[in-house]
């Protein structure tokens, strides 16, 4: 097989998982804007109307916290997420690379592992008795919440996957192209 063949499809997956990330990122970016409509409701009925309900609060809770989790991949793959960059802005691409690999492997990996697995149970458990919220008058459907637990460390697992398979074509001497899978540069040494 030839090694041409191998980063192709290398760079075909992680452009795969980088779509996952980004139309992920896009749907949930929605509710950002929800959010700011229902927090003004919210406001709007307290102080206007006197009024108030705890489900519609939860609810700007809620979203915001899909929107954090869900969004996370969106942001790495952006790499819109805060890093502390004093040392790797000045280093080769190269070695960026090599802390992107070994971050993701040492430091990313074990952390989303460690949350997907470690939530399955305690998610199975939220559905298995449709757990609501301990607010009185608050959502009913908490167990719809805790289940993006999972699936925000596994997005973030496969954005960290796209990034390891980026680094090591970068690692390889091969700059991914951005305009097509089917192309791609020789980095010189």
């Amino acid at each position: 097989m030839k090694i041409a063949n191998i980063t192709g499809g290398m760079l075909r997956l992680a452009k795969l998982l980088d779509t996952i990330s980004q139309r992920s990122g896009e749907a949930i970016s929605w509710l950002t804007l929800l959010m700011v409509i229902i927090t003004c409701l919210v406001v709007l009925l307290r102080y206007v109307f006197d009024l108030g309900w705890i489900w519609l609060q939860e609810s700007v809770t809620w979203m915001h916290a899909m929107v954090f989790m869900i969004g996370a991949a969106f942001t790495m793959q952006r790499e819109d997420h805060v890093r502390v960059d004093i040392l790797y802005r000045g280093m080769t691409i190269k070695k960026q690379a090599w802390v992107n690999l070994l971050g993701t492997l040492f430091l990313l990996f074990p952390t989303t592992l460690l949350i997907l697995f470690s939530s399955l149970g305690y998610v199975h458990d939220s559905w298995g008795y449709k757990e609501v919220s301990q607010e009185a008058g608050g959502l009913q459907a908490l167990y719809i919440l805790k289940a993006v637990i999972p699936l925000a460390a596994t997005l973030l697992t496969l954005q960290g996957l796209s990034l390891a398979l980026r680094s090591v074509l970068v690692l390889m001497g091969i700059t991914p192209s951005e305009e097509s899978a089917g192309t791609s540069e020789r980095v010189l040494p």
